[in-house]
């Protein structure tokens, strides 16, 4: 591929076809993040515990992410794996209407559809890996990253409020089906592109030791080692204060769920504007440099939710101003970090980087969640509140003394021999 211009993703047809298939296939999964809970607790009556059990089973694959990714990285055109993966989880969810409408709906199908799809989303991210450096020039990294983040940032924004009014117009399981749609859609799409798929390598290691050799590179990679632990440290305290935060701006708050959805409106614009300010602010002050500021004031946003007081303009201020903060943050921290983990990881590793990364970033999720549920129990909702905002900032320390700090630009950075 040519080298392009800093603004030529705009006019590169592939690129525009690709992030068309991720815009409406983002705004689908919010509709399912809002049908799927919906579903089990309005028309199954499941209980608190069940409910946490289905958002475990969303997470659960990734804990085997590693192994989807070493499957994946010996298949030579990942641009199919992606196909395949939409067209399944598509498939599934579009069970849940014919169910619904025969009446043989049951928690046990939202677990085996949660936890089927959730493997298909594993094998598209770890296939999408390799796929994207074959689709996007090296120094176009940062700029396609920020273009997709924006993507999700407008989707957090807008996505919940056209699945609240899907399912409220079409019942949730029917309301499903738009995302089942957007699957479709987005399968069309990747399949129009012409990418030039890896060039496909023997292997005579068993699977299981290349699996083990995927993380033995993670694990002793001077960049990605670090930023590992830094975003599994984040994620793990994120997650013990996420768990209550619901829970806290209803009862300790006093806001109804209203003003709550719209207080995280509000604050999810955060994300849009940290997705595209990240790449101009990583060219003024060093990619490392904002990857490490992210990591601090990421978790630092719960500050202002746990200093609300006053009125309830003023309580749902706090709210909207808390998760505004920390959806900036958490932008300029992923979209340099992503395309630096692009840039400095071996073509033949990739989706194994990302299915490591996986299986120890994401499989840490569900434990926080579980540790803020048993915090908030023992010592206090508000108090475990500041455990997950000055925990996560623990996450900085990983950074330091790294090359990830030192790096500024990331045009010229070359996987390290290891």
């Amino acid at each position: 591929m040519s080298t392009l211009s800093a603004t030529s993703l705009w006019r590169d047809r592939r690129f525009r076809t690709f992030w068309s298939a991720q815009t409406i296939s983002e705004f689908g999964d919010r509709v399912t993040e809002l049908a799927l809970p919906l579903i089990a607790v309005t028309l199954l009556d499941a209980s608190p515990s069940q409910v946490g059990f289905l958002t475990a089973a969303v997470w659960l694959p990734n804990i085997v992410s590693l192994f989807i990714g070493t499957w994946v990285d010996h298949r030579r055109d990942k641009r199919r794996l992606m196909i395949v993966a939409d067209l399944s989880r598509s498939i599934l969810l579009l069970t849940l209407p014919v169910a619904y409408w025969l009446d043989v709906l049951t928690l046990g199908q939202l677990y085996a559809i949660a936890i089927l799809a959730g493997t298909a989303g594993v094998l598209f991210g770890t296939a999408y890996a390799a796929f994207f450096v074959r689709l996007v020039d090296r120094d176009q990294f940062l700029e396609a990253n920020t273009k997709i983040s924006a993507t999700r940032s407008i989707s957090f924004m807008g996505g919940p409020a056209v699945g609240g009014l899907l399912v409220q117009a079409l019942t949730a399981p029917v309301a499903v089906v738009a995302d089942a749609l957007s699957f479709v859609f987005s399968a069309v799409q990747i399949s129009r592109l012409k990418v030039t798929p890896g060039a496909h390598e023997e292997s005579t290691e068993p699977f299981l030791e290349r699996a083990r050799a995927g993380m033995r590179y993670v694990l002793k990679h001077p960049y990605l080692s670090r930023s590992l632990g830094s975003a599994t440290t984040v994620n793990f305290f994120n997650l013990i204060g996420m768990a209550l935060l619901i829970l806290f701006a209803s009862r300790d708050l006093g806001l109804s769920a209203g003003i709550i959805g719209l207080a995280f409106g509000i604050g999810a614009s955060g994300g849009l504007l940290g997705a595209v300010s990240a790449a101009p602010l990583s060219r003024i002050f060093g990619a490392g440099r904002v990857i490490a500021a992210g990591a601090v004031v990421f978790p630092g946003g719960m500050a202002f939710v746990l200093l609300a007081h006053g009125p309830v303009w003023m309580r749902a201020a706090a709210l909207a101003a808390g998760e505004f903060v920390a959806a900036f943050a958490v932008m300029c921290f992923d979209v340099p970090l992503n395309s630096l983990q692009a840039a400095v990881t071996h073509d033949h590793m990739r989706s194994r980087v990302v299915g490591a990364f996986s299986s120890i970033n994401y499989g840490i999720r569900p434990l926080g969640a579980v540790v803020g549920g048993f915090l908030g129990t023992w010592i206090g909702v508000r108090e475990t509140l500041l455990v997950s905002a000055a925990g996560g900032m623990l996450a900085v320390l990983w950074l330091i003394g790294s090359p990830i700090v030192r790096t500024r630009e990331l045009t010229g950075l070359e996987p390290p021999e290891l």
